[in-house]
């Protein structure tokens, strides 16, 4: 740990954080602390710090806005980064759109339909940033990010900054490359179209309305929990097994949303994954398919 914080006192890396708790910094509010939470403000930066982290072998892990993720109770091992404000810049260049890694996927949503462009519509209910929303080709109401992707800059693992084009991406349902090839997403480019500014206002109302109707978004959660299994939906089949409300700890699966589970005020990491774990065997043993968790857990149990 001392020769890290030597290295990184003499590097040009960003705000650097040690034993930073981390349930602050996650939608869930939980998780134990980082050795070292690093955020870098700009490429240069991003990529000093990861040819650093690659060189004397330090094992890093990415935080965006933490949404989709579980960080256990003993925290993260090693250094975690997380892109700061300067990579929240956003352009407009009529159909296009080029949008910084840590700029909220929601933001990016709004106002582009402001701008009388359609085709993000979808992201408006997804609570990342846009470089994790590239990571796990987020989507919804049935589109994706792969739908309308040009390309990405990235700083892979061994800090060279490189450009992936949409056939290099490998998407897949809730899957891109990065899922094998470690790298941070500094910004995306969008291919986006002409549309009515009152219709696509009125698309995402109706689906901003929905989510109201259906999801927990008071409470602390990660978003949804549980893949959907081919042909069947996860909130079905944990609400038809009769776990609507179950809860270990102080996490409860949501009465709301079968396939949120809700923070109820003091759940720990532990709990989360005790309650996800009794919801895989009870539809294993109920309707024979194996629940594939959605949410990333990250850190040491």
């Amino acid at each position: 740990m001392q020769q890290w914080k030597s290295l990184l006192s003499e590097a040009n890396v960003g705000a650097v954080l040690w034993n930073e708790p981390l349930a602050k910094y996650t939608t869930w509010k939980i998780g134990g602390p980082a050795d070292c939470l690093i955020i870098p403000e700009n490429k240069e930066q991003l990529k000093e710090l990861v040819t650093l982290l690659h060189a004397h072998r330090i094992h890093w892990t990415q935080l965006g806005r933490g949404s989709n993720m579980l960080v256990a109770d003993k925290g993260i091992r090693g250094a975690v980064i997380k892109l700061g404000q300067g990579f929240e810049e956003l352009h407009f260049d009529g159909e296009t759109v080029t949008a910084g890694g840590s700029l909220s996927f929601v933001k990016l949503s709004v106002l582009a339909g402001k701008q009388g462009l359609a085709g993000l519509e979808f992201a408006g209910g997804i609570p990342g940033s846009v470089g994790g929303a590239v990571y796990m080709n987020a989507g919804a109401h049935g589109s994706d990010v792969s739908r309308i992707f040009k390309s990405a800059d990235i700083v892979l693992e061994t800090g060279e900054l490189v450009t992936y084009a949409a056939k290099d991406m490998a998407f897949d349902y809730r899957h891109s490359i990065l899922h094998e090839r470690k790298g941070i997403v500094t910004e995306a480019v969008f291919g986006l179209r002409q549309g009515d500014r009152k219709e696509i206002s009125a698309v995402m109302a109706s689906y901003k309305d929905r989510r109201r109707r259906t999801q927990p978004l008071q409470s602390a959660t990660a978003g949804s929990v549980f893949r959907n299994p081919p042909g069947d939906h996860a909130a079905r089949l944990i609400e038809a097994a009769g776990l609507k409300g179950l809860r270990i700890g102080g996490a409860e699966v949501s009465l709301q949303h079968a396939n949120f589970i809700e923070n109820t005020g003091q759940a720990t990491a532990e709990d989360v994954l005790a309650l996800m774990e009794r919801i895989k065997e009870t539809i294993s043993e109920k309707n024979g398919i194996h629940m594939v968790p959605e949410v990333y857990v990250l850190g040491e149990r």
